[in-house]
């Protein structure tokens, strides 16, 4: 792992953002793994000002999303769908033909997760997947258990994620109890993997992720076996390296 960590936004946002423009800029027809959660947006919204500027196209880009939740549409508020709308695919050149997300209302969950991994093997593999982190070590939504799934899966999000989650809902019991992920598996075969990290209360779960062992109790940790991660924190995220 490279591990970095910076004193400002601005040099965490402008690091993250450049890693991602230099391989489309390298590789226009790149394979995007793209994540959600607070710790990508502002590397998104510098990436949207790069893409207007002229300095990186993203025109011939393919892009796969870690996941979604099961239970709300994809126009919902706080679904993924929207917030990558909202967060990046409007404000950049994308053809959003091109642009990925399980379609966590499908008939048949079970075969809409078959068929994610198939597009993923038949497209990628993926050049570059962004990932968050959860303050319990989660990756996508592969929750802390005694096994993990290598394949996309449809899984029961734990309490404590759900509570995390619970402040972009007007209530605890509005925030849907499942969601469908990428597994494990998946995540691993992305060529290069760059874990995104702010804030103190994801301190413990980077100092598992990263000096800690390799344990599905802790599913960042496994990331350590990934030969090309790079790892972005801010000083609190990193504080206790």
């Amino acid at each position: 792992m490279n591990i970095f960590t910076f004193k400002t936004e601005e040099d965490f946002v402008q690091t993250g953002a450049n890693l991602i423009a230099s391989l489309v800029q390298s590789k226009p027809n790149a394979v995007l793994g793209l994540a959600t959660g607070s710790s990508p947006i502002g590397i998104y919204t510098r990436l949207a000002e790069m893409n207007k500027k002229g300095l990186v196209s993203f025109s011939q880009v393919s892009a796969y999303n870690l996941d979604e939740y099961v239970g709300i549409s994809g126009d919902h508020s706080q679904s993924y769908k929207t917030f990558m709308k909202e967060n990046l695919f409007n404000h950049i050149d994308i053809d959003l033909q091109n642009t990925h997300i399980p379609n966590a209302n499908a008939e048949d969950l079970e075969a809409e997760c078959k068929a994610y991994d198939l597009a993923l093997e038949h497209n990628g593999p993926v050049d570059i997947q962004i990932l968050g982190i959860g303050s319990n070590g989660h990756i996508g939504f592969n929750e802390p258990d005694d096994h993990l799934y290598g394949g996309t899966h449809v899984l029961d999000l734990l309490e404590e994620t759900l509570e995390a989650n619970a402040r972009f809902f007007a209530s605890l019991d509005e925030v849907p109890k499942q969601a469908i992920t990428m597994g494990v598996g998946g995540i691993m075969k992305a060529r290069q993997i760059i874990l995104l990290a702010r804030g103190a209360g994801k301190a413990e779960a980077v100092k598992a992720a990263i000096q800690g062992p390799i344990t599905t109790q802790c599913p960042a940790s496994l990331l350590q076996c990934h030969p090309n991660v790079i790892v972005l924190l801010d000083e609190e995220a990193g504080s206790l390296l």
